[in-house]
């Protein structure tokens, strides 16, 4: 047992020896909770369900932490068919102690089954139904309700007594005491079982003085049991005098049941022998074709080893032609480029859509002398222009805020013209203010580096000092 107040074990002492809290009257509360969760287990063991719940309840009252009495809880809900209660107490049991708790186990064996879980659905809908058909006054389709519910999940306490209730009141007694017996095979202690089961035994098995009575009344023999059933009344001998032909019905009982015992001592065991033949056969023909079947599997895996092996093989060839491709593909794009530089005399944004398609760090050594002396007229070329162009659109959106659309405009402005100090303070601001923080902190530092001295490099230390101590 835990201090409550500081988490230490406590020992046989009332008080805590590590932070000194009295916890005499924590102990007692401790030990009556687990003398609840156990007569709870207790009863459980012998079906009394809804004793167990009385004890379980009152164990979580007192220490609503106690995860052995809410998993038990859950259990006994379940054993009444009450799988929405079972579940909130799993997942109140889950979120007390997230590890090691077989509550998991539960909650998994429901959710990972769709088919369990439509059953579910559909019982609670349909029970539902079944009570709104109830206050409708419609008793025959609220049974047929019932019967859907009780076949989907037979140990729905409720719908039993439900059903029985409804037989009850159709008088219907005999259904209704069938339904109450299987209610109390579920749930043994069960006081509305009892209760409706003592109102039907009443009426199907009259009282000892009304059975001497009945012989006074006019037109009833002293030797009957009358009572009623539906709009019925039923009149059942009770000492009925033996019939003369009652002889002849026991030997034809007794010749039948000699022929059914010589059946099932003379033929049965030479079918069963038969039947057994017969399954040790098909068992044989099953096993010959599991080991041709295993055969051939390892026959395909080795393919599939072979196939594997070829292929990553092919996959290191075709690495090998990547940057080949990579510098045709580039080759293209320049060449297009200046077509485009050439056709339209020089208009730079239309040039740069091509150029910045191209990756130079991606391309590396297998770009050729030519190819980056084109690539770098072309960039001188339209540069100036177009980081004019870029920083104007750029500052214009920071400075009407929208720094989602300023961000590749100053990013294109500072990449065509990196003596634009400017074009790389307020792409670090739009970094920060659209949340890219690492960029943000990169960029800072970049504008401090290159242009020192600056108000922009001041400005940027006092930006960089707030992300840093802000811990993003």
């Amino acid at each position: 047992m835990l201090c409550y107040n500081c988490g230490c074990s406590l020992s046989e002492h009332d008080f805590c020896t590590a932070c000194g809290a009295d916890v005499s009257i924590y102990k007692k509360i401790m030990h009556l909770s687990n003398r609840f969760y156990n007569d709870g287990l207790e009863k459980s063991q012998i079906r009394d369900l809804t004793g167990a719940v009385n004890s379980l309840r009152q164990s979580l009252k007192l220490n609503k932490n106690n995860i052995k009495a809410r998993n038990l809880l859950g259990l006994v809900y379940f054993e009444m068919g009450e799988v929405v209660a079972a579940l909130s107490e799993w997942v109140i049991s889950k979120n007390l102690r997230p590890k090691k708790n077989i509550a998991d186990m539960y909650i998994n064996m429901i959710q990972t089954n769709q088919s369990r879980l439509d059953s579910i659905n559909q019982t609670i809908k349909k029970y539902n139904q079944a009570l709104v058909y109830c206050r409708q006054g419609s008793q025959d389709l609220a049974v047929i309700q019932l019967k859907k519910v009780l076949s989907l999940n037979p140990k729905f306490v409720r719908a039993h007594q439900l059903l029985a209730l409804l037989y009850i009141e159709a008088g219907e007694w005999e259904k209704a005491r069938k339904e109450l017996y299987k209610c109390g095979r579920i749930d043994s202690n069960n006081t509305t079982t009892r209760r409706y089961l003592k109102e039907v035994e009443r009426m199907i098995t009259p009282e000892e003085g009304a059975v001497k009575g009945a012989g006074r009344r006019k037109g009833v023999a002293p030797d009957v049991i009358k009572y009623q059933s539906g709009n019925e009344t039923i009149i059942q001998p009770v000492n009925a005098k033996e019939r003369k032909g009652l002889s002849v019905f026991v030997n034809m009982g007794i010749g039948i049941a000699i022929g059914i015992a010589a059946a099932w001592f003379l033929i049965l065991p030479a079918r069963i022998q038969m039947a057994q033949v017969a399954m040790d056969e098909e068992l044989r023909v099953i096993g010959n074709q599991s080991d041709e079947k295993t055969l051939t599997i390892n026959e395909l895996e080795q393919q599939v080893k072979t196939l594997t092996n070829e292929n990553n093989g092919l996959e290191t060839q075709l690495e090998g032609y990547v940057g080949t491709d990579g510098t045709i593909q580039a080759s293209d794009k320049l060449i297009v480029a200046a077509n485009e530089y050439l056709a339209s005399e020089g208009d730079p944004l239309r040039v740069s859509e091509y150029l910045d398609e191209i990756d130079m760090e991606e391309l590396g050594d297998t770009a050729s002398e030519a190819f980056i002396t084109l690539y770098d007229t072309l960039a001188n070329l339209i540069g100036p222009e177009l980081a004019k162009t870029a920083y104007d659109e750029g500052y214009q959106a920071y400075r009407q805020g929208d720094y989602t659309s300023a961000l590749p405009n100053l990013a294109k402005a500072y990449q065509y013209d990196e003596t634009n100090g400017d074009a790389l303070f307020y792409l670090a601001n739009c970094y920060k203010e659209t949340d890219n923080l690492e960029k943000a902190r990169e960029t800072y530092a970049q504008v401090i580096e290159l242009f020192p001295g600056t108000l922009k490099a001041v400005n940027s230390e006092t930006y960089l000092a707030e992300l840093n101590n802000g811990g993003n």
